[in-house]
């Protein structure tokens, strides 16, 4: 699972480069499975990328297009999806979206994520098999309303709340 350390996170975006760029070849930003989120107000930076985490919502799609692979990574069959947006209003952070009729979600890239290493900072870990996967049971209520944009700033607020927290407690 891809693991997320705000406190590093610069906003530079080169991940969501690298995801683009892996995948279709090209560098722009709405191609790409990861999002960088902005939040100018707290200063703090963190991607957005999907947490193969153990609630599964965007499982219940209505015709089966979304499925587990092998990495414990969503796997999209856009021969199945019939393009409803079940996927993308059930997760609860956002790291679902659609572009051009196709669920975009991260596929860790065949088990060698192109946005770790491009996360020249260290705020990017690969750590397939290393402890549980997370819930996402607290963000999930009044989610189905929100925009995937608006749930992605409400995950890297929580994150950026938590690091906010932890830099003022080392400061005493």
């Amino acid at each position: 699972m891809i693991r997320i350390d705000a406190s590093r996170c610069t906003g530079c975006r080169c991940c969501e480069a690298a995801c683009a760029f892996h995948h279709t070849g090209s560098g722009g930003r709405l191609l790409s499975r990861i999002r960088v989120v902005n939040l100018y107000e707290l200063g703090v930076d963190a991607p957005v990328v999907c947490q193969q985490c153990e609630d599964r919502y965007c499982l219940a799609c209505p015709t089966e297009s979304l499925s587990l692979g092998s990495l414990g990574q969503v796997v999209v069959s856009p021969t199945l999806c019939s393009e409803c947006g079940a996927c993308t209003r059930s997760c609860p952070i956002g790291a679902i979206e659609s572009v051009e009729g196709i669920a975009f979600v991260c596929d860790l890239c065949g088990g060698d994520p192109r946005c770790v290493p491009a996360c020249t900072q260290g705020a990017i870990a690969f750590a397939p098999g290393v402890g549980g996967a997370m819930s996402l049971a607290p963000f999930k209520p009044g989610s189905e309303r929100l925009s995937p944009s608006h749930k992605r700033a409400r995950f890297v607020r929580a994150l950026g709340e938590s690091v906010r927290a932890a830099w003022g407690a080392s400061r005493g």
